[in-house]
């Protein structure tokens, strides 16, 4: 007999190297020296937070993370779904027809009772990156992790399973997901601060240039939008 998990939620998950993770790191506490030298992202995120500052291109460390990780993290997550598909039903997203670009990055520093509440992100694809982690977050309980809704309601009596996936926290892990996928953080209790980082980037089909009039092809009105003006 075999189980079949049908119907999957895709979600990368990997890794910064300890160097990067040492800069991001360094460069969070001199932020967080001078929050007001940052931007306030709180008013445009629902993230009830202690903290959300904005960060930009102009940080060497934001610049390694964003070309050495997530982009290519977004690019690993196309492929690995779109390449499942024959060639004929890839559309825009064969590779060479579309371009990726970062929208925004932002810290976020969450204390004690502070939250994030179930959302969705605009954009094609989100993420998050832990930085710091307070040693009372653990595996024992809810406090502090995020959370990734499935389609359907969670409800372990009627055996719907699966619906919910609870991520524990780990200075380095990053998780990139489409940016509609559902997901919250839940509070701690105690001292200390979880420190994060999350984006968004826009994934962008090329315009190809076609005369209606001399073919039948299929042309995605998305794919004349203006570019969203990010890094």
């Amino acid at each position: 007999m075999e189980v079949l998990e049908l119907f999957p939620r895709y979600v990368l998950k990997g890794n910064l190297a300890q160097t990067l993770l040492s800069s991001l790191q360094v460069l969070a506490k001199e932020v967080l020296k001078a929050p007001e030298r940052s931007p306030n992202a709180s008013h445009k995120l629902a993230g009830q937070l202690a903290l959300q500052l904005e960060l930009g291109p102009q940080q060497p460390a934001v610049q390694e993370l964003c070309r050495e990780v997530i982009l290519p993290g977004c690019e690993r997550w196309i492929r690995h779904v779109i390449d499942r598909l024959p060639p004929q039903g890839r559309g825009p997203w064969a590779e060479g027809r579309y371009g990726l670009q970062m929208v925004d990055l932002w810290l976020n520093v969450q204390r004690s009772s502070d939250y994030n509440p179930t959302h969705t992100h605009g954009g094609s694809f989100s993420g998050v990156i832990f930085l710091q982690v307070p040693p009372q977050i653990n595996s024992n309980s809810f406090d502090g992790q995020l959370c990734l809704y499935g389609p359907e309601e969670w409800h372990i009596q009627s055996f719907r399973t699966g619906m919910a996936e609870y991520v524990l926290p780990v200075p380095g892990d990053f998780y990139i997901f489409p940016a509609w996928q559902p997901h919250s953080v839940a509070p701690f209790r105690g001292d200390g601060e979880r420190w994060s980082l999350a984006f968004n980037v826009m994934a962008i089909p090329k315009r190809v240039d076609v005369n209606p009039v001399t073919t039948n092809d299929n042309v995605e009105l998305f794919s004349v939008r203006k570019r969203p003006q990010g890094f």
